[in-house]
């Protein structure tokens, strides 16, 4: 009975072991398939050529933060997300980089992102994003503000340009311009500005809010 009684324990032991073994060391429920989701300038294949996820690599032991930053080296990917799902895939979710803005160039139009970021460069800038004129200091200023106006006032956005962080200006429709001077109180002056717009003038300025002037 004692004999019995060891050998069944002996048994469940080598199984738990076997179990272990073949789940962490060996392809029995290695990387079947690797599928992405998300994407919509990248293709599936680029984005699993970054990953470099090796087929029957044992799931349990993926670097999936490794993975992860492999992904988020495509200046597209904003961020990624990397699930791990039975048998045997790989699941990677990215977030593609939305433009805000373009920066025209010599080698083509640069699209920019919500973060400032120049992430890519197409031939042509898709329809309705505003020009970025400003560098340095200026281009984060100008991409806060870009970010944060009202859709209606955002839509007659043609160009925003800074050449620090306190003299953003929009250049509008029907020959219009906003001097919004820094990202600062950006909510006050959108609401100071719809209010100005609604007289005659070309050039609103509501740099001081609380002193806002049409000419």
């Amino acid at each position: 009975m004692v004999l019995r009684r060891r050998a069944v324990a002996l048994l469940s032991v080598l199984s738990v072991v076997g179990l272990v073994v073949a789940v962490w060391f060996t392809p029995l429920l290695g990387v079947r398939r690797v599928d992405v989701a998300g994407t919509v300038e990248l293709t599936a294949d680029q984005v699993r050529a970054a990953a470099a996820v090796e087929p029957g690599s044992p799931l349990v032991r993926l670097d999936v933060d490794g993975i992860a930053e492999r992904v988020r080296g495509l200046s597209r990917v904003a961020a990624v997300r990397v699930e791990r799902s039975l048998p045997g895939t790989v699941l990677l979710t990215v977030d593609e980089r939305t433009p805000v803005a373009v920066v025209n160039a010599g080698d083509g139009a640069h699209l920019v992102d919500a973060t400032g970021r120049d992430y890519a460069t197409v031939a042509q800038p898709p329809a309705g994003l505003p020009e970025l004129k400003a560098e340095g200091k200026g281009r984060p200023a100008a991409v806060a503000v870009l970010v944060a106006l009202p859709e209606p006032l955002r839509r007659e956005v043609l160009a925003v340009s800074a050449t620090s962080g306190a003299d953003v200006r929009l250049t509008l429709t029907a020959g219009r311009e906003v001097r919004w001077g820094s990202p600062d109180d950006t909510p006050r002056k959108a609401a100071v500005v719809e209010v100005l717009m609604t007289r005659d003038g070309s050039v609103f300025d509501v740099s001081s809010p609380e002193l806002p002037t049409v000419s």
